[in-house]
């Protein structure tokens, strides 16, 4: 399997590299954070195709970095000898069972001995004497002269590659798309041609010829044939037929398609598409190694139907390595939030390996958090309540004039028997956590001792009312608007409520409470521990 993915000036990537797991990998991050692009440039090396056609015919000045092409253009303006940019992209394999021996070599970026296998896009110099009248004038080259360049695919022992060279099969999955080709859909095929035994294929294509022999034989047809021939001296001496094309390039997995309850593949709903194409996948023989790309697996599917497939993504991994890019907490939380390879705008990555088993396992049984936000927020407020919400968004606001959501802050309602495992996904991508959470009259036993891990950390922060008589967020408002108290009392439309009914009712009804002092005009005292947990 991939150890290693090494890449150089293609896209958005000017230099990278990423370690991945030799099972399961879910890559996570915000839009244009280059999710898209690993998928692709693994499948580039594995099967030597970009949008399902050989790299050759899809070259681009756009599929190098934006940064390695100005600095070119840049140095050319003064510098004839400019070297061009080249794109590379290189994957070390592990290799237990010596399968990739024939791989080995030194050939590659790291200068280590490792199989692998690379794939680069460069300058061919039986273009040099045109490359250099091309350059005569400066001024007018504004981008790459992408005909001057060659692919080269070949292995770190320096063997050139074919897509049989490899051991490992790919596969890649993009669900936001359908590609169909004469009416077929061409990952579907690709996935079956995988999945079908070399004598399966042999029996499929020998049956595909004869059925197009026997097409000019039937007697409909015939008679069209006689009647075009009777008019063959108009238009050639020869005899003229209709008949079917038998060569190469009309094969059965171009032609043939599948059908579901007699319906063809193509027509059915995109979430069925998805799902079965994703299931053949990880059907696949399991004596040969695979890696299954899919890209945002949650596209057009149900929860339920989402879920079934995620059962099959967790018992059919057998000898596959899964790379998967989603936007689902669910898909993480079920997979395993401790596969995750948070992928930064800065091509930076964070894996989540160290993560405590009990923390992994809780969100596997509770996949409904949503556990995403978290990750991809810039700073986390977590409180234990819809009250609570309300309380320190309506701070926030009356101290910064906007929402905490607008500054990139984000607030959690979570149990706060939950809050640690939280804590420890934000302590470990080094990221500013703050708690606020009741003392609930007792600071030693439901603050002190169970947070005591956490309190050295400068990551996480708790805050909490510092009097045990106050116990809860009510009373502590109360105390805060103590000056005051008629204001709550005309707010919630109660003004003759004593003191003591006051509380009572506040507790009885949090949530409304909540609401009605955060869509107030008034100027409402917050408490302490409020106001410093949302300090800047």
């Amino acid at each position: 399997m991939i150890n290693k993915l090494k890449i150089k000036n293609f896209k958005s990537y000017e230099d990278f590299e990423l370690s991945l797991n030799a099972d399961l990998n879910i890559i996570i991050g915000d839009n244009e954070a280059g999710k898209s692009t690993l998928l692709e440039a693994i499948n580039l090396v594995l099967t030597g195709q970009l949008n399902n056609r050989l790299l050759q015919n899809e070259l681009s000045p756009y599929l190098f970095n934006l940064e390695s092409v100005k600095q070119y253009l840049q140095e050319l303006s003064t510098n004839r000898q400019a070297e061009l940019p080249k794109i590379i992209v290189e994957l070390y394999f592990d290799n237990p069972d010596n399968i990739y021996s024939e791989l080995k070599g030194t050939n590659n970026l790291l200068r280590i001995d490792s199989p692998g296998a690379s794939i680069s896009i460069e300058f061919d110099s039986t273009y040099q004497a045109e490359y250099e009248a091309y350059i005569q004038d400066v001024s007018t080259i504004k981008t790459l002269p992408i005909e001057y360049y060659k692919v080269v695919w070949r292995s770190f022992a320096g063997n050139s590659l074919t897509s049989r060279s490899i051991p490992a099969r790919s596969t890649l999955i993009d669900t936001s798309t359908s590609k169909y080709q004469n009416g077929t859909d061409i990952y579907l095929h690709k996935i079956l041609n995988d999945s079908l035994e070399p004598s399966q294929r042999t029996e499929l294509a020998v049956h595909y010829r004869k059925l197009k022999e026997n097409f000019s034989e039937n007697p409909s047809i015939s008679t069209i044939n006689e009647s075009i021939n009777e008019k063959k001296g108009d238009i050639t001496d020869k005899n003229l037929n209709v008949s079917v094309d038998i060569s190469s390039k009309t094969n059965w997995d171009k032609i043939i398609t599948a059908y579901l309850d007699e319906v063809p593949f193509e027509y059915i709903g995109k979430g069925e598409q998805n799902a079965i194409k994703m299931k053949l996948a990880l059907e696949s023989s399991t004596e040969i190694e695979a890696v299954v790309l899919i890209e945002e697996p949650e596209n057009h599917l149900s929860l339920s139907n989402l879920n079934k497939l995620l059962n099959v993504i967790k018992t059919k991994n057998e000898n596959k390595q899964l790379i998967i890019t989603t936007h689902s907490s669910f898909i993480l939380n079920k997979l395993d939030i401790g596969k995750m390879l948070l992928l930064s705008n800065d091509k930076i990555i964070t894996t989540f390996n160290e993560l405590d088993r009990e923390t992994r396992d809780f969100f596997m049984r509770l996949p409904g958090y949503d556990t995403l936000r978290l990750v991809l927020s810039r700073k986390v407020i977590l409180v234990e309540g819809p009250s609570d919400d309300l309380i320190v968004q309506r701070a926030y606001k009356d101290k910064y004039g906007k929402l905490p959501l607008e500054d990139g802050v984000d607030i959690f309602c979570v149990d706060a028997l939950s809050f640690k495992r939280f804590i420890e996904i934000s302590a470990n991508l080094q990221k500013e956590i703050v708690i606020i959470t009741d003392n609930d009259g007792d600071i030693k036993s439901n603050i002190t001792e169970k947070y005591e891990e956490f309190l050295g950390n400068p990551y996480v922060k708790i805050f909490y009312g510092n009097d045990e008589n106050l116990n809860t967020l009510e009373p502590n408002i109360i105390e805060a608007n103590e000056s005051n108290s008629g204001l709550l009392k005309q707010i919630f439309n109660h003004p003759k409520f004593s003191d003591e009914r006051l509380l009572s009712y506040m507790l009885n009804n949090k949530t409304s409470c909540a609401l009605k002092i955060f869509e107030s005009d008034q100027n409402i005292h917050m408490p302490r521990y409020i106001l410093d947990a949302i300090e800047k």
